[in-house]
């Protein structure tokens, strides 16, 4: 199956998602590369299990149904500090980059990635020296998604608290926060 494969043998994985479709496929495709995988909706449930594993590696959404990843940073770390946490997201910007490794975890990707993706980011101990710096400058559209992540990471994901903080309607904000992130 590939190195990749190879060295995911007993590599006890964690998956927490609140979105059950994306959860059990990358579950399945994770149990398919020899990983011995546990999902669960949300973190809470999860962390009996956690501090139960040797050193498991969290794979922990970002934007939970009615809650945030980064919230559970934390907790997850003390539940069990030989875990490796990496943070899966959508809705991948800076700021919320930034703030995921400050608080502890280990690695940020931005979904759609593949489960083979993810255990080269896990298996992966050296860092890709040849990764090419993007030399093009952030459009003004993904300057503003990234200053109103960073605003609502502020204001703890309150959208009213950000909306006044910004200087615009509340209903504008969501409105902005329903769309894509723009691209770099």
């Amino acid at each position: 199956m590939g190195e990749t494969a190879s060295n995911s043998k007993n590599l006890d994985i964690i998956v927490i998602d609140d979105d059950q479709t994306y959860r059990a496929v990358l579950s399945r495709s994770l149990n398919k590369l020899d990983c011995s995988v546990i999902d669960f909706p949300e973190p809470s449930a999860a962390l009996t299990q956690i501090s139960e594993l040797e050193s498991p590696t969290i794979l922990l959404d970002l934007k939970l149904e009615h809650d945030s990843g980064l919230r559970w940073i934390k907790k997850i770390k003390q539940a069990n500090s030989r875990c490796k946490i990496v943070v899966l997201t959508g809705y991948a910007s800076i700021s919320t980059a930034v703030e995921a490794i400050k608080l502890g975890a280990d690695d940020y990707l931005a979904k759609p990635i593949t489960a083979r993706e993810i255990l080269a980011h896990i298996t992966e101990n050296k860092p890709n020296e040849e990764i090419e710096l993007n030399q093009k400058p952030m459009s003004v559209d993904r300057l503003e998604w990234e200053h109103i992540q960073k605003v609502l990471l502020d204001n703890n994901g309150n959208i009213s608290a950000s909306a006044r903080a910004l200087g615009m309607h509340r209903r504008t904000l969501q409105r902005k926060l329903s769309k894509k992130p723009a691209r770099s």
